[in-house]
């Protein structure tokens, strides 16, 4: 982890926040790099989870009122464990405590009883000084930043802690827009914050933290994914049932496999982690350092009915595996959308139309306000309101207080018998409602209660919801952590990233090989033609051609394009007595750099001709290509013929069956651009990438 940070902060990736006024914990500044990597894999997500799903898109605010968390639940149980250190006053997470000094790997689902016990078992000791913290009081800390909405008198609101809210408080008008069909689905990307008592680990625990999430909304008695389409992903599964084994282990499984041996309980959720699996394998994440691991029962929500998290090994060499988590998967049921119908003036449902009307007796009541208003005076009303309300609750509350089973037919006349009369009820008893805290007990004769027959073509329903939700910066940190590599050429040891084409923060870096003779002009154009072709490039004429390279392995960049003088139609360097091949310093025909400054890898080239014109000299108007993963260079040409001509040579994405993901996707890869007649290249070394390119 250290090297990684290093190199983040000296290449641009992320660093403190606010370091000159001595940093902000919890917080980080992403740099060009980083910030460039970041949009890439955002990108990359929106590209997967909303326009290849269909999904619509939103962008709410970050703060939102308080009621909007009183109905959600947040304030009540957005809480972590604390232990704060009796000597130095430091406060830490109670559960990372336990989980860092003993072998208990998922301490927050003990409860924070069982926290406190571990900690006095075990005389765990305070991280910040050493004092001891057995018998110290583990309180439920809220997470969620308060602030204040307009001056004076203002009203109480809250940074956002996900992103789902404000997905989940405008369902109404959501709903409006998908024509109330179901399923639809909600995406958004966006910044969240938590106030997290101890934050560590860089990106790994944060107070500001981007997400990347969906809501799926679903009929769950009639919407069903299609597991077809990634049936055949084959991910590791580390099912609750393993982690409770003494020797349990992850299981590599299809997506079919998890779901048939009822591993995933949810189809839903297992859709989801298929096409996860697909989605970080994209993004460079190693899918030896992935797993799948299920929520034992103290982390699962009680509303849920499955969760997953995606979690990725970013532990040094050598040493245990250290799983982080990397995104949720969870089947909600209908609790968030219930939650905001209850406390809010909105319906959040959807109407369901049934295949045939059908007739159905629905319990109703009809308060008799000459009895109420002299019995309860100006509560009437109220109380009115309160008895509709419990009737469509809990029917059986008048039932058993004595009202009949009596029917209402359409004009509103009782069919059969009304509360109070008959063998089933006698009307004696009473339903008590709540108003304003206080409770009233309304005799049932008084209430009207009666059953009507009723014609209806459809039900109101509140849709469940399925949700994957993402952390984005974690994503990040894992890429750059499985990406990095250190090898050692001529006894200096060399760091590169191996990131793919798509979310690499430069696609393309232009180097002139010196500093004149026109060199360094043509470069400047090559950069620019590549740049109005939608491509991010870097143009470097500062040092030795090979350091120039090396930066650009540092930092991930997949093609390199070095001008040459093969390139401007000169043979050779008039002073170097031409063009070198970079690892052993011989001549080459057009493989340019400075004698063993290039690459210092084993590298061939060859002589590409094209477009529509003879050429008195091959290597003229023509690019000598190094790409990062093939340890190779090749001359490929420029072409100045008609813009068709240039087109079919230029460096666009495109689909590919050899860069095909997982489960028969296509998805893009790229093609070395022939602009400018220069030597490309692909920096770095490593096995061969099928990423897509960032272009247009």
């Amino acid at each position: 982890m250290t090297d990684l940070t290093e190199l983040a902060k000296r290449r641009g990736f992320f660093l403190q926040t606010a370091g000159a006024y001595g940093g902000a914990a919890g917080f980080y500044t992403f740099g060009p790099q980083g910030a460039a990597l970041k949009d890439n894999i955002e990108n990359a997500w929106r590209d997967r989870f909303t326009v290849r799903e269909g999904n619509m898109a939103v962008d709410a605010p970050t703060v939102l009122p308080e009621p909007v968390f009183e109905a959600s639940g947040h304030l009540d149980t957005f809480d972590d464990m604390l232990v704060e250190c009796p000597d130095c006053g430091e406060s830490h997470r109670a559960d990372h405590v336990v989980e860092d000094e003993t072998d208990h790997e998922e301490a927050e689902s003990l409860g924070p009883e069982r926290v406190g016990e571990i900690i006095a078992e075990y005389e765990l000791v305070c991280p910040t000084c050493g004092a001891g913290l057995a018998g110290q009081a583990i309180e439920d800390f809220n997470l969620m930043f308060e602030t204040n909405i307009g001056p004076g008198s203002s009203s109480p609101g809250y940074l956002r802690p996900e992103t789902a809210q404000g997905i989940f408080v405008e369902f109404p008008q959501l709903a409006e827009y998908a024509r109330n069909q179901l399923p639809f689905g909600v995406t958004q990307v966006g910044r969240a914050y938590r106030n997290e008592i101890s934050p560590r680990g860089t990106l790994l625990r944060v107070r500001e933290l981007t997400q990347a999430e969906l809501e799926l909304f679903i009929d769950p008695e009639e919407d069903v994914p299609d597991l077809a389409s990634v049936e055949d992903v084959v991910a590791p599964f580390y099912s609750a049932d393993a982690q409770h084994a003494e020797d349990g282990e992850t299981r590599e499984l299809t997506v079919r496999e998890a779901v048939d041996e009822g591993v995933v309980a949810d189809p839903w959720i297992a859709y989801y982690l298929g096409v996860a699996t697909e989605w970080y394998e994209r993004i460079g994440v190693d899918m030896d350092r992935f797993r799948f691991r299920q929520h034992l029962a103290g982390e699962r929500a009680h509303y849920a009915a499955d969760c997953w998290d995606a979690e990725g090994d970013v532990s040094d060499p050598g040493v245990d595996p250290d799983w982080i988590e990397l995104a949720g998967f969870a089947y909600r049921s209908d609790y968030d959308l219930s939650k905001h119908h209850e406390h809010s003036d909105e319906a959040y449902t959807v109407f369901k139309q049934y295949d045939e009307p059908v007739t159905v007796e629905r319990p109703t009541v009809d308060p008799d306000m000459s009895a109420l208003g002299p019995e309860f005076g100006g509560a009437a009303g109220d109380i009115a309101d309160a008895l509709e309300a419990l009737v469509e609750r809990d029917p059986d509350a008048f039932r058993e207080a004595g009202g009949s089973e009596g029917s209402r037919g359409a004009s509103g006349e009782t069919a059969s018998r009304e509360a109070g009369a008959g063998e089933d009820g006698n009307g004696d008893g009473a339903v008590t409602v709540e108003v304003d805290g206080e409770p009233y007990d309304v005799p049932v004769s008084d209430t009207g209660f009666a059953v009507e027959e009723v014609t209806e073509s459809g039900e109101h329903i509140v849709p469940h919801v399925v949700e994957p939700s993402l952390g984005i910066d974690r994503a990040l940190y894992t890429v750059l952590d499985h990406s990095h590599r250190t090898d050692e050429v001529d006894g200096e040891e060399r760091t590169y990233l191996e990131l793919p084409p798509e979310v690499a923060p430069t696609t393309v870096g232009v180097f002139p090989l010196m500093d004149r003779d026109g060199l360094d002009e043509r470069a400047r154009e090559v950069a620019a033609e590549l740049r109005e072709r939608g491509l991010s490039v870097t143009y470097d004429d500062s040092g030795a051609i090979g350091r120039r390279y090396r930066r650009q392995d540092e930092v991930g960049t997949p093609f390199c394009v070095t001008v040459d003088y093969a390139t401007i139609g000169e043979a050779e360097d008039p002073e170097e007595g031409g063009p070198r091949e970079g690892d052993r310093g011989e001549p080459s025909d057009g493989a340019s750099g400075e004698r063993g400054e290039v690459d210092r890898e084993e590298t061939s080239t060859r002589t590409a001709t094209g477009g529509s014109r003879e050429r008195s000299d091959p290597r003229e108007d023509t690019v000598t290509v190094r790409e990062r993963d093939t340890t190779a260079q090749k001359r490929v040409p420029i072409e100045d013929g008609d813009s068709s001509t240039r087109a079919r040579a230029s460096s666009r994405c495109r689909t590919s069956p050899s860069s095909s993901s997982p489960g028969g996707a296509s998805r893009p890869s790229c093609s070395p651009p022939s602009s400018g007649g220069s030597a490309w290249r692909r920096s770095g070394s490593g096995r061969a990438s099928t990423g897509g390119c960032s272009a247009g």
